[in-house]
């Protein structure tokens, strides 16, 4: 069972989860809305060295102390880089784990059928329009307002108040800074990068970066953000 969390009451069937990957800072915004959605944290995984960023009182272990019991909960990827998040995904899964949990913030307003993709974290206050679809993965951040028809594949990261048009289609593993305005109808490319506070009004193509407003392409034939490439 995959699971989409989105009450805002105490659900006494909610499952426990996983952190795993405690290497970003982002993770305390992940414990905020597992908070808010009543759903507790079995452990928090550290998958790489280097300093754990956990708000919580969680036990925090590596991947040798990865058992069966851990290994039978869900597990949530608080990582915002595509790349990095993909492959923290791909050694949970290759460790053991079966699950990804998808996580909404109670905080936010989604359509009735909204379903995103197994992975996926959709962080506090953000907007989400009717008809759209939503790759595994998928990770937008706080206040994000997404118009409707909108397709958003997997692995893509959108940043905080970004705000995309009616129709838009942002490509596997592509990223949208803080602030960036993406008008009706534009596609963003694969693994393409659209800066901070960038106003776009023309597609972009695939590993690409776009700046500016109006936005303007600046490299093309990048990898992908922070040079990884979301296959």
């Amino acid at each position: 069972m995959w699971g989409t969390v989105r009450a805002i009451v105490p659900c006494v069937k909610c499952p426990s989860v996983v952190l795993y990957g405690v290497g970003s800072p982002v993770v305390v915004d992940v414990e905020e809305s597992l908070s808010r959605a009543r759903v507790s944290v079995t452990v928090a995984v550290r998958n790489v060295d280097g300093e754990a960023w956990t708000i919580g009182s969680h036990r925090i272990i590596d991947l040798t102390g990865l058992g069966p019991d851990i290994l039978a909960d869900p597990f949530v990827v608080p990582l915002f880089a595509p790349g990095y998040r993909q492959a923290a995904a791909a050694e949970a899964l290759a460790s053991g784990f079966t699950a990804a949990f998808t996580l909404v913030d109670p905080t936010s307003v989604t359509p009735s059928a909204f379903a995103p993709g197994r992975g996926s974290y959709i962080n506090a206050g953000c907007t989400i329009g009717a008809a759209g679809t939503f790759g595994e993965f998928t990770f937008v951040n706080r206040g994000a307002s997404i118009g409707h028809h909108a397709r958003v594949d997997r692995f893509v990261s959108i940043g905080p108040g970004a705000v995309l048009g009616g129709q838009v289609h942002v490509g596997k593993g592509a990223i949208i800074g803080a602030g960036a305005v993406l008008l009706p109808g534009v596609r963003i490319g694969a693994n393409a990068v659209v800066g901070a506070g960038a106003v776009v009004t023309k597609d972009v193509p695939d590993h690409a970066m776009a700046v500016g407003n109006p936005a303007q392409i600046v490299k093309t034939d990048i990898a992908g953000y922070r040079g990884l490439t979301v296959v």
